[in-house]
């Protein structure tokens, strides 16, 4: 049994995983994750949250939204992340259950690396001539970490609402 409600996860999902395509996608073709994406999932918690959630529970989910904003910016200052990155990561956060986090940073290390790996081969092989505008097929030192943060934050909501 996961910290999120099947109840509250299953509401999430769908909103998610159309907006996490989206951030994916933009991340992939231009190397940026769009504030107003961003500003989107944030929304949709602040707006379905209290819905679905005790509402000691929901203020305390908003509140993750500050301290990841906080540290996600303070990390993309000194270019540890991207700031949209940063800013996917504290609109992501309210949606985790703390009792999840060690699942959800499981579920992290493993997209990420997916992620990277499939990357990394797709830009080399005739795969990319699908998408050869794509920026980041052209850079080398950078990755595109919006592809691995929406589909853990997807495989979690998915995760918790068929648990």
């Amino acid at each position: 049994m996961l910290g999120l409600a099947p109840d509250a996860a299953r509401l999430f999902l769908p909103f998610a995983l159309v907006i996490g395509l989206y951030v994916s996608w933009t991340d992939l073709k231009g190397m940026r994750i769009p504030n107003a994406s961003v500003m989107v999932l944030a929304l949709v918690f602040v707006v379905l949250g209290p819905f679905v959630l005790p509402i000691d529970v929901y203020g305390f989910r908003l509140l993750h939204l500050v301290v990841v904003l906080v540290l996600g910016f303070a990390l993309s200052v000194v270019g540890v992340m991207g700031a949209g990155d940063a800013k996917f990561l504290a609109a992501a956060a309210p949606f985790v259950a703390l009792a999840d986090l060690r699942l959800v940073f499981m579920l992290l290390a493993a997209t990420m690396l997916a992620a990277f790996a499939t990357h990394r081969v797709a830009r080399r092989t005739p795969l990319r001539r699908l998408a050869p505008d794509w920026e980041s097929w052209t850079r080398d030192k950078d990755f595109p970490m919006g592809t691995a943060l929406s589909t853990t934050l997807t495989m979690y909501l998915a995760l918790a609402a068929f648990s």
